[in-house]
């Protein structure tokens, strides 16, 4: 009877205890493994330096808080390929899930569907343009400060295919070597094409540590990663990151590895799958809403077109002084120069509602479809410097003027380089904040079909648009004050870069197009 009645306490105790035992584990940010005594993991506060070691770590699970792969397949999948491919990858996913995500056979179908007749070059330039944001939003600050950072020589493991992290790896991260498998690849006519299929290439073993015999300092791991059974056991000390520090230990933006300003792409939320899900299911409604919302833009008038795109979802608002000489009780020969920041393709189209009457725009690069359906006028500029500079000279005579001398837009919180000629040809000028918020589409695009950036902004569910007006631009300001128009130009992008947060650089349009789309980024006529 006393046997009966102990035996049930003393099970409870057992369990509490090692409930307990366990949630001190889970709360460790590391898990740390001697390679003398594997077996026994021991508690790890302080991690040591590892200056001047040798460094192998997973990059899904290990410098990524994240262990999850099919997000990144899906960036590629959509950004790469298109919405039908994309839309086979979501289908594929419960196959995925039943063979298991981070598993050598769910990762085989992933990259089948992805990368099955896609060209190297469009892979190429999402892992340039478009995965660098997505991974660095998700480093683990911890991994990066105490063990990658410090480093003597990086090698870092990926079980997605190479082509997917290297270039992110290596310009961002400093890595000396990336470790993944390799696509195959098929010449048909002039061009490439993967097939899909997942060899292990060179370089995937333990020769990539140096010399014969030799052994890594420090292994970082996340779960199970079908290539660290071949460098786990090539290393001294075994790190494994937990649950918890993944879930806490986000790097901020300010002490990214390089700062991240340019970033494509149409998605601007991380694909998981219930996410994806959510975005095809909704796309039918939105592309609904994007054609009733650039309507209104077209057919109403500025005095209702407030209230009836709210209806609709689609938020705006308005702040700052509206200067208009003839309000103001002084006649103007010429028209105020507004300079706008560049957010989206509907920026003079936003400054046009804001102000409740038209204001022609120019613009560098703009297609012949957003030209016809643009309801104000838009003037295209030739990047002739003289005949630009009268153009813009004549349409200041008629009235006012919208220019983005940004040159093309930055959907990061930074600021391009200010074109000067807007400075040399006007006294008259007010700087307008242009901010645009979405959260499934992205306005604007590089190396896209640029006619559909309107299209993709009013997709959104609730597209944002913030007009913030400035102020004239003081005189002594201006070139009637005997300043060069370079520096007007700073001025005011000092002036704006204020006004929205961002922070002002030197990079040109021609910058940013070079890198996101191989091109100067003009528009034929």
């Amino acid at each position: 009877m006393v046997f009966h009645a102990i035996l049930p306490k003393i099970a409870a105790h057992w369990i509490i205890n090692l409930y307990r035992a366990a949630r001190k584990l889970h709360s460790n940010a590391f898990q740390h493994y001697r390679r003398a005594s594997a077996a026994a993991g021991s508690r790890c506060t302080i991690i040591p330096s590892a200056a001047d070691r040798t460094v192998v770590c997973d990059f899904h699970g290990g410098l990524l808080r994240s262990t999850t792969l099919f997000p990144y397949f899906m960036l590629v999948a959509c950004e790469g390929g298109s919405l039908l491919r994309a839309l086979l990858l979501l289908c594929s996913f419960p196959l995925v899930w039943t063979l298991g995500e981070r598993a050598d056979a769910g990762i085989r179908v992933m990259a089948f569907v992805t990368f099955f007749g896609l060209r190297p070059r469009d892979a190429d330039l999402v892992a340039r343009a478009i995965l660098p944001k997505f991974y660095m939003e998700r480093l683990n600050a911890l991994v990066y400060d105490r063990l990658w950072l410090p480093a003597g020589r990086k090698v870092a493991v990926t079980s997605a295919p190479r082509v997917m992290a290297e270039w992110f790896l290596k310009e961002y991260m400093a890595a000396d070597v990336v470790v993944g498998r390799e696509l195959h690849m098929v010449k048909i006519g002039r061009g490439c094409y993967f097939t899909g299929v997942l060899y292990d290439g060179p370089g995937a073993g333990p020769e990539v540590l140096g010399a014969d015999g030799a052994m890594a300092d420090v292994s970082v791991v996340g779960n199970s990663n079908p290539l660290n059974h071949l460098l786990i056991p090539c290393c001294k000390e075994l790190y494994v990151v937990s649950k918890e520090s993944a879930k806490t230990d986000k790097l901020p933006r300010a002490r990214y590895p390089k700062p991240l300003i340019f970033h494509d792409g149409r998605l601007a939320f991380l694909p998981t799958a219930s996410a994806t899900l959510a975005f095809f299911l909704f796309l039918p409604l939105g592309l609904i809403l994007s054609v009733i919302r650039i309507s209104i833009g077209i057919v109403l008038p500025y005095n209702t077109s407030f209230a009836a795109s709210a209806l609709f979802g689609v938020r705006f608002r308005t702040s700052g002084r509206r200067i208009i000489p003839e309000e103001a009780g002084t006649k103007s020969r010429r028209g105020v120069l507004f300079v706008c920041t560049h957010r989206t393709l509907v920026d003079p189209i936003m400054l046009t509602a804001a102000l409740q009457k038209p204001v022609p725009a120019v613009t560098y690069s703009l297609s012949r479809i957003s030209e016809i359906f643009a309801p104000i006028k838009t003037v295209r500029l030739t990047r002739d410097r003289d005949r630009d500079a009268k153009t813009m000279s004549r349409l200041l005579e008629q009235g006012d003027l919208a220019v983005c001398p940004e040159g093309t837009t930055c959907r990061e919180p930074y600021l391009l380089r200010f074109s000067p000629l807007f400075a040399e040809l006007a006294d008259d000028m007010e700087p307008v904040a242009l901010d645009a918020q979405v959260t499934s589409l992205y306005g604007t695009t590089a190396s896209g079909h640029k006619w559909l950036d309107p299209v993709a902004f009013f997709a959104n569910p609730v597209p944002a648009y913030r007009v913030e007006f400035l102020g004239p631009v003081p005189r002594d300001q201006t070139r009637a004050a005997g300043r060069a128009g370079a520096e007007v130009a700073n001025w005011i992008q000092r002036r704006l870069g204020e006004a929205l947060g961002f922070q002002c650089t030197g990079l040109r349009r021609q910058d940013k197009y070079m890198m996101l789309a191989g091109n100067d980024g003009v528009v034929s006529k």
